[in-house]
């Protein structure tokens, strides 16, 4: 499966998983600010054998940094493709804006408590071989605003 076949499946995943229910409880008035966010698909190829390790690390780690550094966790993936399946995690998170984006991974990328677990979790070998990174921003008749 090539990166843009991924890339197609992953946004076919969101819409039929009806991710609009996440939002649904936005108050009376929030629309115009919510339909301002971006929202930042991310896909990690792991090397062989590190998907759990990845798994591990947001699990323990990275998901609470992300909350504390301001970044909406949307969802999380693990495709069903064999090719794929045992080293790939894709995610989705949203940001108010793409300057809010910029500063909260340079907040989290600086983070004392995130550059330990960083380097606690790579001292058996690296484990992300590949980065993908795709910005969105909702359609107007997006169910996710």
């Amino acid at each position: 499966m090539t990166r843009r076949n991924l890339l197609s499946c992953s946004l076919l995943v969101m819409a039929t998983m009806g991710l609009g229910l996440l939002f649904s409880g936005a108050p009376v008035g929030a629309e115009k600010k919510a339909s301002a966010r971006i929202f930042e698909m991310r896909i990690y190829t792991t090397n062989e054998g590190k998907l759990d390790a990845l798994h591990s690390r947001f699990r323990d780690h990275t998901n609470p940094l992300f909350k504390k550094h301001d970044m909406d966790l949307v969802a999380y993936w693990t495709p069903t493709d064999a090719k794929t399946a045992k080293n790939t995690l894709i995610y989705v998170l949203a940001y108010p804006s793409r300057e809010a984006r910029e500063k909260s991974w340079k907040g989290f990328l600086n983070d004392p408590d995130w550059k330990k677990a960083y380097a606690a979790s790579i001292k058996d070998g690296r484990i992300v071989k590949k980065v993908d990174s795709q910005f969105m921003t909702p359609t107007d008749y997006s169910p996710i605003k």
